[in-house]
């Protein structure tokens, strides 16, 4: 929240109060942040001196604040203390820092859904303490609402009331904000707990876009809009915009309460704040990307796929079925993946079959279905038996040829002995007629 220094003008006590710096002005007093002797930091505002000399102001001044102290809840900013007999009447406020939610948007724009329903979820709650207390704000507005460290905090109680509900035109009269007004306020109509409803609406409305769903233009034309015309919701989330509709409604018995807009907000914050944690999730390693199974498992290199392929007796692989590529197969080694370099295995979901990283798309059945291209990254998966098959007979057919030229090289030029030679090269008589 701005400050500014003191003004000639300014008192610097007030009540026990010492006063600071000013915090705003509007069009009921001016706004003063002060501290007691304690230390502790306070919102003090005083009343102008032409509503001071309002008895009737006076009177429904003290209802509102006898009933905002009766306010109980962590969205409001409690009240401290008050005088209502002073010759110019005030009360404190619990300071609370932090800007406003119209100057977080006019810096920073407009907030995300998720941001937008948890502030709404917050302020709704708020005012359900609020109702139960018998009070209705009545000037619920971007300004009047803090974004303190712990959450959304509402200012300004018991001034809206203080001026008269019945007109608009009376003298000092301020009921509200032309663009967050509800129409029963315009109509001079009595107001309710829905009154606050609408403002909500419009202020999350104003928190999505960063303008009021009425546009913009002098007082008259505003009010007229928010009796007549329907509001501009164009930029407001998908998953905001039916809600705030309601709570626009020009009927205060349309509009939901403040018990249901808060559930719902919670409902639409949790929902979008997962949604927004969706949008960037961490890549996956491009062997568990392309696994032909239903669960994430550990790699294998080569090596120990090999030493964990069975054998036969004469150290031939065995060519049986493959074990189950979705998991529920056999594994050998009793069934525990080896973990290559120590690492932990990770946990396998228990999903749909479903190949991770491809939505939807089933895994390729085992036997039967097509065998899946091989990863390209540095896992490796369990070969194919048809490749396996191939390669053991090509391996078979390479050792018989080889074998049978070493055949042919040792009948044709073998040891002396092994062929019946003599000393000299000379071949017996015998052997030439055999080999004749």
């Amino acid at each position: 929240m701005a400050m500014m220094r003191l003004r000639r003008e300014d008192p610097r006590v007030v009540g026990s109060f010492r006063l600071h710096r000013r915090l705003g002005a509007g069009g009921m007093g001016v706004v003063y942040l002060g501290s007691d002797k304690k230390g502790q930091r306070v919102a003090l505002k005083v009343i102008r001196p032409d509503l001071a000399e309002d008895q009737e102001f006076r009177s429904r001044f003290a209802r509102e604040v006898s009933a905002a102290r009766r306010i109980r809840g962590g969205c409001t900013a409690r009240l401290v203390a008050a005088d209502l007999e002073a010759e110019r009447p005030w009360f404190a406020t619990q300071y609370v820092p932090g800007p406003s939610l119209h100057d977080k948007v006019a810096d920073e724009g407009p907030l995300h859904a998720a941001e937008a329903a948890a502030v709404g979820a917050a302020l709704s709650e708020g005012l359900v303490a609020v109702h139960e207390a018998g009070v209705v704000h009545r000037d619920l507005k971007p300004s009047n609402i803090l974004l303190s460290p712990k959450g959304p905090r509402i200012i300004d109680f018991g001034i809206a009331w203080a001026t008269g509900a019945s007109t608009l035109t009376h003298v000092g009269t301020a009921v509200g904000s032309p663009g967050f007004l509800a129409p029963e306020q315009v109509r001079g109509a009595a107001v309710t707990p829905a009154t606050d409803v609408f403002s909500l609406g419009a202020t999350l409305a104003y928190a999505s876009t960063g303008d009021s769903p009425f546009g913009h233009g002098s007082s008259e034309v505003m009010l007229y809009r928010v009796v007549h015309e329907e509001p501009h919701l164009h930029g407001v989330p998908d998953a905001l915009a039916p809600l705030v509709r309601a709570c626009l409604a020009k009927d205060p018995e349309e509009r939901p309460s403040t018990l249901q807009l808060s559930l719902r907000l919670k409902e639409i914050a949790a929902r979008e704040a997962h949604g927004l944690a969706d949008v960037r999730p961490p890549a996956p390693r491009a062997a568990e990307a392309d696994r032909p199974t239903g669960r994430l498992t550990e790699t294998y290199p080569e090596p120990q796929r090999t030493q964990r392929r069975p054998q036969s007796s004469s150290g031939a692989p065995v060519r049986g079925n493959a074990p189950s590529r979705g998991g529920s197969g056999p594994r050998p080694n009793g069934g525990v993946p080896s973990r290559p370099n120590g690492a932990r295995p990770t946990p396998a979901p228990r999903g749909n079959g479903t190949r991770p990283g491809t939505g939807s798309r089933p895994a390729p059945r085992s036997g039967t279905g097509r065998p899946a291209p091989r990863p390209t990254g540095t896992g490796r998966r369990p070969a194919n038996p048809r490749l396996l098959r191939q390669r053991l007979f090509v391996f078979v057919v390479v050792t018989l040829l080889v074998a049978v030229g070493i055949a042919l090289a040792q009948g044709c030029s073998g040891p002396a002995h092994g062929m019946g030679l003599v000393p000299g090269g000379t071949v017996p008589a015998k052997a030439m007629t055999l080999r004749e």
